[in-house]
């Protein structure tokens, strides 16, 4: 993949390295894990706060390694793959992240 110059330009990419429901739904738990983990770290302490990344990461990392079997889009793209993963989370709740892989897929992006 060229190096992406927009996050739109990356998304398609990230969306293809999460094509399984399994890698998807172990982002959406560690997601919001790493959410509560961070809130309470601010509230309470702050080695919940150090644990949020672990949290979050964590479980999206054993999606990637031992699910989808690539590597995950946070070691070339941080930033952008922590915005994914928030569009991700959203499009989740919404019920429609199935929907935009079939979309992205389908549209023959890798």
């Amino acid at each position: 993949m060229e190096r992406p110059g927009t996050f739109e330009e990356f998304w398609p990419y990230y969306v293809a390295q999460h094509r399984l429901p399994a890698t998807r739904m172990l982002h959406f738990v560690g997601t919001h894990l790493g959410l509560v983990a961070a809130a309470l770290g601010f509230v309470f302490s702050p080695w919940l706060f150090a644990a949020a990344p672990v949290l979050g990461y964590g479980f999206a990392w054993i999606g990637h390694f031992f699910f989808e079997k690539n590597q995950p889009a946070t070691f070339t793209y941080p930033l952008w793959s922590l915005r994914g993963d928030f569009r991700m989370l959203r499009l989740t709740w919404a019920g429609k992240m199935g929907g935009e892989v079939a979309r992205l897929i389908d549209g023959a992006h890798p």
